[in-house]
């Protein structure tokens, strides 16, 4: 994630902000120049390019009530932003803590929607292809719980399905602890089921199957079958030697998923190091002693999987090292192997491919 300046005072604003701690004035995130627009009191924007004087700011419809700080710059008729418009159900607003959740997994969609728009990828709505579009449902347990058990999250042609416990951090960490898992976060949840989406629609979509089982296997295997002989039986032996979660071992759809979502954990997590001029040089050798500092390139933009993977290993070399040194867990408490970097070579390589200009 870069950082952002407010266009009416220059001074340095964040992705989630809705106003300047400076000037004062109201932001907002334009979508298609990627920059964050001050407002005026009359809605007018201030953009730094003269040509576009006083252009008429238009928030998402989701501003007030969920928090979304987007503007509509594409005259969309629903009056929401392109990330808010995907929307196929959101909680009960009559219920306070559903604001409050909703709202952090809105913020959470956000930063997936900045990756997607950083790389060009194909974003059709449910209202666009009401089978197989992208599309998100927000719910409690206390809406289903009563007849179909609670909420799961999960994927199904397109259609994310969140619950939105998981905004809690409570509760978030209790079902990471009951399952084992090192790391959950909301926006490895939307990194991860979208992965699903693309799958369809860069794989699937477009008969790639025999590139894909080359990299990840076979999945026409029965794929009930092999989740539930995972949360049965675990993990395989070994798994650490091939995959980057021990979940990913349990298919190829979520070996695919899981890679896809690490994937966009390294290209953003590296985007944010080279804006804070944390950056490592692609080129140096990754042993510990031989760590440098130095300029990089454009994670987002990078024509090489190697030199992604080059500059992120020092990286977490030096943050794990650093929360180490707080006290805490690892960022980034995964191993990658050389079958792993194969699979983040295919997950480049397609990515790249599916760009839409």
């Amino acid at each position: 994630m870069r950082l952002f300046s407010c266009s009416n005072c220059s001074n340095v604003v964040h992705f989630e902000n809705n106003g300047c701690v400076t000037c004062g004035s109201r932001l907002a995130f334009r979508p298609s120049a990627l920059d964050m627009v001050a407002l005026r009191p009359d809605g007018s924007a201030i953009l730094a390019d003269s040509a576009e004087p006083g252009w008429a700011a238009h928030p998402c419809a989701n501003a007030d009530i969920g928090g979304c700080n987007w503007l509509v710059d594409d005259n969309d008729v629903s009056g929401f932003c392109v990330a808010c418009r995907h929307n196929v159900t959101i909680p009960d607003i009559s219920i306070p803590q559903n604001i409050a959740n909703w709202q952090k997994i809105e913020l959470a969609k956000r930063n997936l929607f900045y990756s997607l728009l950083r790389f060009d990828l194909p974003m059709t709505t449910r209202g666009e292809n009401p089978a197989q579009g992208l599309g998100f449902k927000f719910l409690a347990d206390e809406v289903v719980a009563t007849e179909e058990g609670p909420v799961l999250t999960g994927h199904e042609d397109g259609l994310i399905t969140l619950n939105i416990a998981e905004a809690s951090d409570v509760e978030r960490e209790a079902r990471r602890v009951a399952l084992g898992e090192p790391f959950r976060t909301l926006l490895g949840h939307f990194r991860h089921e979208v992965g699903h989406y693309y799958w369809n629609v860069l794989v699937r979509d477009r008969g790639e199957y025999d590139a894909f089982r080359a990299v990840f296997g076979d999945e026409r295997v029965d794929y009930g079958e092999a989740l539930k002989r995972h949360y049965a039986e675990g993990p395989m032996i070994g798994w650490e030697l091939s995959y980057i979660t021990a979940y990913a071992a349990s298919h190829p759809w979520e070996d695919f998923a899981e890679t896809f979502a690490h994937y966009f954990h390294i290209v953003d997590a590296l985007d944010t190091a080279d804006a804070f001029g944390l950056r490592t040089n692609p080129e140096a050798d990754t042993d510990v002693s031989g760590l440098t500092l130095s300029k990089t390139f454009d994670s987002y933009r990078s024509g090489s999987s190697e030199a992604l993977i080059r500059a992120w290993v020092p990286l977490t070399l030096a943050i794990n090292s650093i929360n180490r040194s707080m006290g805490q867990h690892d960022l980034y408490p995964f191993i990658l192997s050389e079958p792993v970097f194969e699979k983040l070579k295919y997950i480049h390589q397609l990515i790249r491919s599916g760009r839409m200009s």
